[in-house]
């Protein structure tokens, strides 16, 4: 049975979502900043949130929710997923939590500036109008007087290199259920981090050992939120269609901001936050532009001449 559509229900689910998420690469940043190697942060966050997704869905669609059918894509995806995962993580070991979200969102951008070719989607000006105008914003983001960290800069942008891709990846992947996407990419995800934690940890118990309470919450509050982020995301396109949500998307930026701010009393500057206004408002004018097309599409096929 599909899910009554309920467009304020599903912005309202997916900017709690982003809230979600921002709160994930806090805690991620956090508990790495008290010592814990990333590896080990990864694999704890794909393991926590591995079981709670299982806990969730398993009741709702069986164990029918396993079967791929195109199993190849999706450990396709799920291993570009982990790898962005931890390429992220390694930029905000280096970034500013708003300034390496605000880089990642040059994702989209770089989808619809190679879908021609790869998804053999029409070309569209707008498109690479766009998807300059975004890297412009990027660039304004990471000028070389913003004081960013180079390393930081670098991961940031493979980041969205390896973000695009999987959004490639995934529109293959378009016709299969999302629950079933969800839980093969954390599978793949927990399953190689798991096969390297017997080489990891043993150097990492004595880490563990200083951990108190306070440590210990945040480290599984990666993967509640994490696992959290993607549900209510999945429940908001359910509710929603996607060019409606699309220009929601762009508001973990100020929940990133947000967070970054509140944990580490760090704020971007007036130029860093004109760059990010110039990505959000590319990407949220793209979305509009795109939803229009669609619109006036819909209409010639309702009334043909």
């Amino acid at each position: 049975m599909s899910t009554p559509q309920r467009p304020i229900v599903g912005i309202v689910l997916l900017i709690l979502s982003t809230w979600a998420l921002s709160s994930l690469d806090a805690s991620g940043k956090w508990i790495m900043a008290a010592g814990l190697p990333l590896l080990v942060m990864c694999w704890a966050r794909y393991m926590i949130h591995w079981f709670l997704v299982l806990a969730v869905v398993l009741p709702m669609r069986g164990i029918k929710v396993f079967k791929a059918h195109r199993p190849h894509d999706q450990v396709l995806r799920g291993l570009i997923m982990l790898f962005a995962t931890l390429s992220f993580f390694s930029a905000l070991r280096y970034l500013p939590q708003a300034e390496a979200t605000a880089i990642n969102f040059l994702a989209p951008l770089l989808v619809l500036s190679v879908a021609p070719w790869l998804l053999k989607e029409p070309s569209r000006l707008s498109r690479w109008v766009a998807a300059g105008v975004g890297f412009l914003g990027v660039l304004l983001i990471i000028r070389p007087s913003s004081g960013l960290h180079p390393l930081g800069v670098m991961f940031g942008l493979i980041t969205a290199i390896l973000f695009a891709t999987q959004y490639i990846v995934t529109r293959r992947l378009a016709a299969e259920d999302a629950f079933t996407t969800l839980i093969w990419s954390g599978s793949v995800g927990t399953v190689l981090t798991s096969l390297l934690m017997p080489f990891i940890l043993p150097e990492v118990w004595p880490i563990f050992a200083t951990f108190g309470p306070k440590e210990w919450a945040v480290l599984m509050a990666t993967g509640v939120f994490g696992a959290l982020g993607h549900l209510l995301q999945i429940q908001a396109y359910q509710r929603a269609p996607a060019s409606v949500l699309a220009p929601f998307v762009y508001t973990q930026i100020i929940s990133a901001a947000g967070l970054g701010w509140l944990v580490w009393g760090q704020f971007p500057d007036a130029l860093s936050w004109l760059g990010i206004a110039i990505v959000g408002g590319s990407g949220a004018a793209i979305g509009y532009i795109e939803w229009r097309q669609q619109q006036r599409a819909k209409q010639a096929v309702a009334t043909p001449e």
